[in-house]
């Protein structure tokens, strides 16, 4: 059996237009180029992205911090209950094959510490510059390709 490749995204649930934007395109290219995306099932990058990769078909995992299924985007197809409140995120980044970091506040700033901890590709549009390990995508295109590609040299 061929293992499928998990994308994860992170950002911040209260995203500006120009972020959703460009979550919901690396959404797209993350469900055409046949990746399952993973991420916090919130709102904001997260909601956007998912509706970016429902829009093409994608599979979507959302791992969520309460205690509810309903709690999630509508753009989830496999919600992840944890009860974990911000705990959650080291969950998000260690089921990820390789994360596309898009802007962020402090929750994004957590899981980009979990990913750069465990070894996992970082990719970031317009996020946290802590570490030259994030590799810096100017567009999602980039960003996915980049996230496949680096999958690819972990295995």
């Amino acid at each position: 059996m061929v293992k499928q490749t998990i994308i994860g995204i992170i950002g911040e649930g209260d995203a500006s237009l120009e972020e959703r934007n460009i979550a919901q395109e690396v959404g797209k290219e993350i469900a055409r180029n046949g990746c399952t995306l993973l991420c916090g099932a919130m709102g904001g990058v997260m909601e956007a992205s998912c509706q970016g990769a429902k829009s093409h078909g994608g599979t979507t995992i959302g791992i969520l911090p309460g205690n509810s299924k309903a709690d999630c985007n509508p753009y989830i197809d496999y919600p992840i209950v944890t009860g974990m409140g911000h705990g959650r995120n080291i969950i998000v980044a260690s089921s990820c094959d390789a994360i596309i970091a898009i802007g962020g506040s402090f929750g994004t700033l957590s899981e980009i510490a979990f990913a750069l901890r465990l070894k996992i590709p970082i990719i970031g549009i317009k996020t946290w510059d802590v570490s030259s390990d994030i590799k810096k995508a100017e567009t999602p295109h980039e960003a996915v390709y980049m996230a496949i590609r680096l999958v690819g040299t972990n295995t």
